[in-house]
């Protein structure tokens, strides 16, 4: 259901318009805060999906979110998270890179925002303060999250993504990047200024999160008037999401191209398409870290380059590798310091031949 009137409204120049670009490949991070977003908003056609619907995805998501995923409900409280969490990676580890360069002073302010004149826990005290151990906490909990809800659909996603990417360009090679635009969002309209100098991208469909430019930098939704977002040459970046069907999700931040992520695909969250991959069904057996431990050691590695790629504590890294230890899967050798493990012949074997790029070596 519709939104009454136009919630949003994005102003062009004429330059914007030569630099609006499709994301080639999805988003991990801002796809999965789509899919939190989506199951913990309240149904309803304004709020959030219809509860028929989406009541029993949201129900598997919510049960299936393990315990180290929890902090991450301290960083969005009330729905509101800050605006430094929202980033264009290609994967994983390039996000969590992004998230980790922000300014101690950017991660104080959004921390203030969001939580306003209430306490935070004091764990994210260490988040501005620049305690690794705090930002192993949010990595391990986005990671956690990512392995619950996304990893299980994500070739389904990528292969979503290819499918609206290739619209998009045969659109834009056919008939123009208005029409374009228009199409990616049925309902919405693109009023052309006068003398070719730029234009109006007109939504009127779902209620859109945004950040204002000037303080409130997140995403959220407004209940207030119609939303207008001036690019200034900037340009514009579309992100397909296939789990937030209630509208546009806008960033602009200072700057910056402005991100725009509209709702694609058949309208209900992704499926597992059919039979589980091998690497799908060694981690069932597994668990997700250990099975992607073990094809990582397609060579020697130490505990702490596992746990530089794994994106865990050198602690947690060494527990999984004794558990594999303990199954006969690979061995471990202390030369002075130094912990080595290496896979042992059944390791391999239990592995098969799947690729995974071994982690980096230690400087």
């Amino acid at each position: 259901m519709r939104t009454p009137g136009a919630a949003l409204r994005v102003h062009f120049t004429a330059d914007d318009l030569a630099r609006v670009r499709f994301a080639p490949r999805p988003a991990p991070l801002q796809e999965l805060h789509a899919a939190l977003t989506t199951a913990v908003a309240p149904p309803g056609p304004l709020s959030g999906p219809p509860a028929p619907l989406f009541g029993p995805w949201r129900g598997r998501v919510l049960r299936s979110l393990p315990a180290a995923a929890e902090p991450l409900a301290d960083l969005v409280p009330a729905g509101r998270p800050p605006s430094f969490l929202d980033v264009l990676g290609d994967t994983l580890p390039d996000a969590f890179e992004r998230i980790r360069a922000t300014g101690p002073g950017v991660v104080r302010s959004e921390l203030e925002r969001v939580y306003g004149a209430g306490p935070a826990p004091r764990w994210l005290r260490g988040l501005h303060a620049g305690e690794e151990t705090a930002w192993r906490t949010v990595r391990r909990a986005q990671r956690a999250a990512y392995e619950s809800v996304l990893a299980p659909v994500w070739p389904v996603i990528q292969d979503l993504h290819r499918e609206e990417f290739t619209r998009y360009a045969l659109t834009v090679a056919e008939h123009g990047v208005a029409a374009a635009l228009t199409a990616l969002a049925p309902g919405s309209r693109l009023h052309a200024g006068h003398g070719g100098h730029g234009g109006v991208w007109e939504w009127n469909r779902g209620r859109v999160r945004e950040g204002d430019r000037d303080g409130e930098r997140g995403w959220r939704r407004p209940d207030g008037p119609m939303r207008e977002v001036r690019l200034g040459g900037r340009g514009l970046v579309l992100l397909p999401t296939f789990h937030h069907p209630a509208g546009p999700l806008l960033q602009d931040l200072p700057g910056r191209p402005v991100v725009l992520t509209y709702p694609a695909g058949p309208g209900l969250p992704p499926v597992p398409d059919g039979p589980a991959s091998p690497d799908e069904a060694l981690a069932g057996v597994l668990g997700r870290t250990r099975s992607e431990l073990l094809r990582l050691l397609t060579g020697p590695h130490t505990t702490t380059t596992l746990a530089r790629a794994l994106g865990v504590s050198n602690a947690t890294a060494s527990a999984h590798a004794a558990a594999l230890r303990a199954a006969g899967l690979l061995t471990t050798t202390r030369t002075g310091r130094s912990v080595t493990h290496e896979r042992t012949s059944l390791g391999t074997l239990v592995a098969g031949d799947g690729s995974t790029v071994a982690p980096a070596p230690d400087p």
